[in-house]
């Protein structure tokens, strides 16, 4: 069998050898096209933010805050959606359920470093991808206005004189209050009757409804009732006073070395991928970082005090390192001990 070779004139050859060639190099760019696309588009529909809260708290109302701002920047809506329970357990939990796609954030806070030890159910830190700090609460132990008390001293004295008589509201246990409530015990020698609420705002409307002789919510939960005289902060764990109520004294002011409080962090389920993170770290720092939003936070009472993703991975190792074996020497581990 022969094959017949046709000759084809060099120019017709030249003219066909190009069209093919650039076919390849069209088809290669139509490739790398849904890539690219992808990188810049990011994001194009609306990002849910979850606040593992009910609506009202401190959580609520800086991620509020922060949603609003970061709207702007990202050209989409950012709409916080509140899924409370268990400690902040459950919208914690749905969110590492969720694809990774860079659409589904959430609000962890410091009782999820110690609901990893405590509670079977909660998700561990590992299972988020850690995208920017926000900033700390310094908690107050907080009174009815009802009570009488005026100084820490004076809650010592009366938990003494009654063990297990006063009631401390906070939240589900794991959940940042609750901690400060069972740290604070440890701290001032006493014992207290911990009543559970769904978060800090039912906390506080109880604390108002007189259910309640004191609370351990961070100081923006009632700064406003502290400054309407209808409860009264004894106490903040601080280094040093907050800048929105310079009336009450640290803790250590008045002899106690506690400092305790709840500090935020923005993450995603584990495997959003690495271009879509950055994207999503650059537009909440450049949000955190704003003149006109700090001031609005500062105005709420919140301390911004804003990290990337590798520093906020470096503050919670170190919070985990100085954190676990409190909790250890507590009796507070439960679960996935060290």
């Amino acid at each position: 069998m022969f094959l017949s070779l046709k000759r084809v004139p060099l120019r017709e050859s030249f003219s066909a050898l190009t069209r093919i060639a650039l076919s390849g190099v069209a088809i290669a760019t139509v490739a790398l096209v849904p890539t690219w696309v992808a990188a810049q588009a990011f994001p194009s529909q609306p990002v849910s933010l979850v606040v593992p809260w009910p609506a009202g708290g401190g959580s609520d109302i800086s991620m509020r805050l922060l949603a609003d701002g970061a709207s702007h920047r990202m050209g989409v809506p950012v709409v916080v959606v509140n899924k409370p329970g268990a400690g902040g357990t459950v919208g914690l939990k749905d969110v590492a359920q969720s694809r990774p796609d860079g659409y589904t954030l959430a609000m962890l806070a410091t009782g999820a470093l110690f609901a990893q030890y405590n509670n079977p159910a909660a998700n561990p830190i590992s299972d988020f991808e850690l995208i920017a700090f926000f900033g700390d609460d310094p908690a107050a132990l907080t009174v009815s206005a009802k009570t009488g008390f005026k100084t820490v001293a004076d809650f010592i004295a009366a938990a003494k004189a009654a063990p297990g008589r006063i009631r401390n509201g906070n939240d589900q246990p794991g959940g940042t209050s609750h901690v400060t409530a069972s740290l604070l015990e440890k701290a001032l020698g006493v014992r207290l009757i911990k009543v559970p609420y769904a978060g800090f705002a039912p906390t506080v409307q109880a604390l108002l409804a007189g259910e309640l002789d004191s609370t351990t919510v961070g100081v923006p939960d009632v700064l406003q009732h502290h400054q309407a005289g209808t409860v009264r902060m004894l106490g903040v764990a601080a280094t040093e006073r907050h800048f929105l109520a310079p009336d009450v004294p640290t803790f250590r002011e008045q002899g106690i070395d506690f400092v305790s409080g709840t500090w935020r962090v923005i993450v995603g389920p584990r495997g959003i991928p690495a271009d879509r993170l950055a994207i999503l770290e650059s537009r909440l720092l450049e949000t955190m970082n704003d003149v006109e939003f700090k001031a609005k936070a500062r105005a709420a009472g919140f301390i911004v005090a804003p990290l990337g993703r590798s520093d906020t991975a470096r503050r919670l190792a170190a919070e985990d390192a100085a954190m676990y074996p409190v909790f250890l020497e507590a009796g507070l581990v439960k679960t996935r001990q060290k």
